[in-house]
């Protein structure tokens, strides 16, 4: 439930464009409160969270601090939204970042999925303003007339900040539709979050991982050809898909079986965890969102000129390579076709 709102209008400062702060809370009616809450919670579809972090002390993030601030004391909301706000028109620093209205928010009594209570406080910012029509009645007749303001489709900025694991930097849900050709400007250099170490990133970051080694590893080491890149791509896959846990052991012996290939991939797996400065769990509670959203990057497709492309999905037995006097071929085995 939407408790607390309050709104302050953030220039880009390198622009010379000016930062206006509300001397109050806005003050709504229910209407436009659950106009407002659909408008803001509705932008967060992904379960990938993040966390604030910090090069030195945690309590040194701004963005950490003030919101740590809030959840402690409400009273103050109003204080600690003006220093968010101070603090997004001091880091503005690519001319291309549009200004705009920044929204703080206090939610309270959101329910987890483990059905437990929990408060927490939105930083909303909207950038861009739609042009859109409005008829009025004038006399026996109507009149067009044309504004601009903001659409209630898609929202710019935005993040969502539940209180809980205080300690490690909250749990934290982060959109940014509207990147300016900034992409660093709302995760970074405002908010300075990171992905959380949880199930969801296990998932992506092992199949990161283990596409990187078929694709660009694998065929530098070994006599490796794109039928059998493909297969790999797809047992991988569909391991994730078929199983609750991630288990090192397991998915290595299932999907790469070789144990000289096993040992390049955990060399690579390895010098991939020092050069991102990530640890990747060997064992893990597979998250089937993150599965889904990687799924469109293992498709298994050998593109021959540009002329032919072939999507394997199974038996990598029924697909054979050749050559003869005519060129290069591939030989499909079938049962039925459809």
């Amino acid at each position: 439930m939407l408790s607390k709102i309050i709104v302050h209008k953030v220039g880009n400062k390198i622009n010379q464009e000016n930062l206006f702060l509300s001397e109050e809370e806005l003050q709504i009616d229910e209407d436009m409160k659950e106009l407002l809450t659909d408008y803001f919670l509705n932008a967060f579809k992904s379960e990938e969270q993040f966390q604030f972090y910090s090069d030195s002390y945690l309590s040194l993030n701004p963005i950490y601090s003030s919101v740590a601030e809030i959840f402690e004391d409400k009273d103050k909301f109003r204080f600690e939204s003006e220093n968010i706000a101070k603090h997004l028109y001091e880091i503005s620093e690519n001319p291309r970042v549009q200004g705009g209205e920044m929204f703080v928010v206090y939610f309270e009594g959101g329910i987890t999925e483990e059905g437990d209570q929990i408060d927490s406080i939105g930083i909303f910012k909207t950038e861009n303003k739609n042009p859109f029509l409005k008829i009025l009645p004038k006399d026996e007749n109507y009149e067009i007339e044309k504004d601009y303001g903001i659409s209630l489709a898609k929202l710019d900025k935005g993040c969502l900040i539940y209180n809980t694991d205080k300690e490690s930097g909250f749990a934290i849900s982060v959109v940014d539709n509207n990147k300016n050709g900034d992409q660093y400007y709302w995760f970074e250099d405002f908010l300075k979050v990171k992905q959380r170490d949880d199930e969801y990133f296990h998932t992506q970051e092992t199949l990161s991982v283990f596409k990187d080694f078929i694709i660009k590893q694998l065929p530098q080491e070994f006599e490796v050809n794109k039928p059998d890149q493909a297969d790999f791509l797809t047992k991988s896959i569909n391991f994730f898909k078929e199983k609750e846990t991630f288990d090192y052991d397991e998915f290595t012996k299932e999907v790469l079986k070789d144990e000289t290939v096993i040992e390049s991939f955990s060399n690579f797996k390895s010098d991939y965890e020092q050069e991102m400065q990530v640890s990747i769990s060997e064992e893990f509670p597979i998250n089937q969102t993150a599965v889904k959203k990687n799924q469109r990057y293992f498709k298994s497709i050998i593109k021959l000129d540009k002329n032919f492309s072939i999507y394997v999905h199974g038996d990598r037995k029924m697909i054979q390579q050749g050559q003869d006097e005519n060129g290069k071929f591939y030989m499909l085995y079938f049962e039925e076709e459809k």
